[in-house]
């Protein structure tokens, strides 16, 4: 789940609650406008979809029951969550994407892996650092199970589909959904007004050939991209969640957030 900061810092006004689904919802309108005349769309379209649609599915029995920070009265933020909540949800995103597609499955599982792991060279972010001495045994199991999937669903799919089985493709296609996941918790973990200027490195445009994406915020909720991977400027996109004022302890934020009703938050990209 992802809380979002309260604008001006706030810790007392309502924050926005975004789950996972709804963050990884997001994401896939991204992806569904992905690609013009200098960045290639998504290739395969379908299963590629479905993988960004469902990057973060390990999350929904979690933020299901949206356990509670005490020391904010909120659900954990995506980066809070105990450590051992986030890695029980580790395996679920990858399997539930395999049963899809091998392709959905590899990527799926690339991007668990990725978490751990700096994201293949591309973070300096290295997850697996943080995890305790007693938690490492299951983590290092986890990965490697990972890596396994991964040699399985790669051999299923160079027998069914062996353009987009070779290293370098799948790596174009996880770089294009890290793009999609950085790019929308760049609109979900802080407020509108609050985002400011950000850089998205190694975004491709096609195979072997990465940019970087620079934005700028404007006012009214507008986005400028240099350059612009969109197939329409002005494109306009909405993130779905829930306002919550932090609560008392004990309460269960679960039935709370599923009691209150649905906003949105709305933004538009431009291309500069």
């Amino acid at each position: 789940m992802i809380v979002q900061s309260a604008p001006g810092g706030e810790a007392d006004a309502p924050h926005f609650v975004i789950a996972m689904h709804q963050h990884t919802a997001f994401a896939g309108s991204l992806a569904a406008n992905f690609g013009n005349s200098e960045f290639d769309g998504l290739e395969p379209a379908e299963p590629m979809q479905f993988i960004v649609d469902h990057h973060d599915q390990g999350w929904a029995d979690l933020d299901a029951q949206a356990p509670q920070n005490p020391d904010t009265g909120l659900p954990y933020n995506l980066t809070a969550t105990p450590l051992p909540q986030i890695v029980t949800t580790s395996a679920g995103s990858p399997a539930f994407n395999e049963a899809h597609h091998p392709f959905s499955g590899i990527i799926s599982s690339m991007h668990t892996y990725g978490l751990y792991r700096g994201r293949y060279g591309l973070s300096d972010k290295i997850f697996l650092d943080l995890i305790p001495n007693d938690l490492r045994p299951e983590v290092d199991a986890m990965l490697g199970d990972e890596e396994s999937r991964q040699r399985r669903l790669k051999e299923q799919l160079a027998a069914d589909d062996p353009d987009h089985a070779s290293d370098d493709y799948l790596f174009h296609a996880y770089k294009q959904l890290q793009f999609f996941d950085t790019f929308s918790l760049y609109f979900h973990l802080a407020p509108e007004g609050e985002r400011g200027p950000s850089d998205f490195l190694n975004v491709p445009r096609a195979v072997g050939d990465d940019v970087t994406i620079s934005v700028v915020e404007r006012p009214g909720g507008e986005y400028g991209l240099d350059p612009y991977p969109f197939g329409e400027d002005g494109l306009e996109l909405a993130t779905e969640g829930r306002y919550l004022a932090p609560q008392p302890p004990g309460t269960d934020l679960g039935a709370v957030l599923a009691a209150t009703p649905v906003a949105t938050q709305t933004v538009r990209l431009v291309g500069m």
